[in-house]
């Protein structure tokens, strides 16, 4: 079997290696034929978007090697779907210069670093293209501006807020002297690939450097896709639309194509039939269905669209970990700051919504593309917009109204939902550490059963579902919530009598009765009580009572709790 090529992003090393490839070449003949003079593809991350400017760049980049002799990479291609494609395309192979800019490394915490990280990768690519510095194809003033931008200050050189100005001012626009000199070296016009174009807008957004960022990025772009005679096509790809800033300010020859659009829906993301056949290949078709609830449910224009980055660690993990079960592998490939944001700020409507989609519901918010980092918490609208786009939710339906369009949005997967999970999760456990639970203390020291069930059936009605009815939670719940009774340490599931009872409160005076809870938990609040009599029963059954009086302890107090919901109910064992 094929090595699964996890991490690798270079499509020269799928070949190379003969790593596991799903054949993603039509979208050469798509971009050519479907895009735009500038095409920005919006997908969730590691969807396969630098992977796909990898492969469009090996197909369409007149190439040298280190002696300066031609590359001939037509074996890269021997075999793949766009060897059907018509002569047209075909002839484009190996023709054009290439720009390719990746700005998925400027996440620095401040803005001068992170514009320096983005001038040295533009450095980094005037580099790679070394090979015109000396040619006799140009000037010498553009030869000289060329080793000029190859020769960058450094850090302790930039000694003022003036010198660095300069410099990245210098470096904003290099893109453009970079294609012109190419384009008069090759005697071609250039293809620029940007990738992750608003990374740097996401972490300056997080970072407190936002409006700085954005003036970078649009003068990157203007000045090397707006007026620039010496570009073929561009193709940028990233997460969002950011336009409302004016990032693309001025490209009217723009095309976006995003998850709504039906063009290009195969072109990032397994298909599930491309992901059928992986399994298959990797003898391990019967687990399909697994694969499907766990990593499915995007629907990019109409297909249906797996997570391809999950989908080859879960397939890796199966094969060569030989793990029994799924695992959240996108959920744990960033820091998720978004779900954090929107389950720690959300309000009882919001509360409300996250109820609903956890327990696989579906909500229906108006859409629109433009989004801007900055206004992502000033509106619900946006906030559901950039969940959407960003691969958090996922495309039940939509309808037109008038001019407005509206998604039936839910939660994608089983992937997704532990994100939202773990967050809400964290959540609540602070939420627990920080209540007032002196009223809790009293009821339970005073057997005041409505009190107990009033306090802890309040903080549930506070909190936003993840339980599914687990009696897991509750029971961790629950103890959380005692371990401040005073003068007493809670013990989960020790031995007693003839099993374990879920919560013992062990006092510290063994003269002081010492406290049972038995956790039950229902999905029907009609059953609650029947649930309360079963703890009675257990308790009576297993005998717990008779087990803490042989340790020593002089008393023993009882409870029986059954949780349904965000509802409770507690009983005293009856004398």
């Amino acid at each position: 079997m094929k090595k699964i090529g996890i991490g690798y992003e270079n499509y020269k090393e799928f070949v190379d290696q003969k790593l596991y490839y799903v054949d993603k070449t039509l979208l050469i003949r798509d971009v050519v034929e479907k895009g735009g003079k500038v095409t920005l593809f919006t997908r969730p991350r590691r969807f396969g978007k630098t992977l796909a400017l990898s492969m469009l760049r090996t197909f369409f980049e007149q190439e040298y090697d280190d002696k300066g002799d031609p590359v001939d990479n037509h074996r890269y291609f021997e075999g793949k779907k766009i060897m059907d494609a018509p002569e047209e395309i075909l002839s484009m192979m190996g023709r054009y210069p290439v720009i390719k800019l990746s700005l998925k490394t400027a996440k620095q915490t401040d803005y001068r670093e992170a514009a320096l990280q983005l001038r040295d990768e533009i450095v980094s690519e005037f580099n790679r293209h070394i090979y015109i510095e000396e040619s006799d194809k140009l000037t010498t003033v553009e030869r000289q501006g060329f080793s000029e931008l190859l020769s960058p200050k450094k850090k302790d050189d930039i000694e003022n807020e003036d010198d660095f100005k300069k410099e990245i001012g210098r470096y904003a626009t290099a893109l453009k002297t970079l294609s012109q000199c190419l384009n008069k070296y090759h005697g071609e016009k250039v293809i620029v690939l940007i990738d992750e174009y608003d990374v740097p807008l996401e972490n300056a957004y997080y970072e407190g450097f936002y409006d700085e960022m954005v003036v970078f990025i649009r003068s990157l772009f203007e000045s090397v896709l707006k007026t620039n005679d010496a570009l073929q096509f561009g193709v940028a790809t990233g997460c969002l639309r950011i336009s409302k800033e004016s990032i693309f300010t001025g490209l009217n020859h723009l095309k976006i194509n995003s998850v709504l659009d039906e063009s290009f829906s195969e072109g990032f993301g397994f298909t599930s039939g491309e992901t059928e056949q992986m399994l298959i290949d990797y003898g391990i078709a019967d687990r399909m269905p697994e694969v499907k609830e766990w990593y499915n449910g995007y629907v990019f224009g109409e297909k249906e669209i797996y997570n391809p980055w999950s989908v080859i660690n879960y397939i890796d993990s199966v094969v060569n970990g030989h793990r029994k079960f799924p695992t959240p592998f996108w959920a744990n490939t960033s820091s998720n700051s978004i779900i954090k944001d929107l389950v720690w700020q959300a309000d009882e409507e919001m509360k409300r919504q996250l109820d609903t989609l956890i327990g696989w519901g579906t909500i229906e918010k108006k859409i629109h593309e433009d989004i801007t980092y900055d206004d992502v918490h000033e509106s619900e609208n946006d906030l559901w917009n950039f969940l959407f786009f960003t691969g958090y939710m996922g495309k039940v339906s939509e309808r037109k109204d008038g001019e407005d369009i509206y998604l039936t949005m839910r939660i994608p997967n089983r992937e997704i939902r532990s994100i939202y999970r773990n967050h809400i999760s964290t959540w609540f456990e602070k939420r627990v550490k920080e209540t007032n639970k002196s009223e809790l203390n009293r009821a339970v020291l005073e057997g005041d059963t409505d009190g107990i069930a009033g306090y802890v059936t309040g903080l549930l009605k506070k909190c936003i579902s993840t339980f599914d009815s687990q009696e897991g939670f509750y029971h961790g719940f629950l103890l959380s919530l005692l371990y401040e009774v005073p003068d007493y340490a809670p013990k989960s599931n020790r031995e007693e009598g003839n099993g374990r009872p879920d919560i013992t409160l062990y006092p510290d005076n063994p003269r002081d009765p010492a406290i049972i809870f038995e956790v039950k938990v229902r999905k029907k609040y009609s059953e609650m009580e029947e649930g309360l009599q079963e703890a009675y029963d257990q308790i009576i059954e297993k005998k717990y009572e008779e087990g803490i009086l042989d340790d020593g302890y002089l008393g023993v107090k009882p409870y029986g709790i059954c949780f349904c919901k965000k509802s409770c109910i507690v009983g005293a064992l009856p004398g």
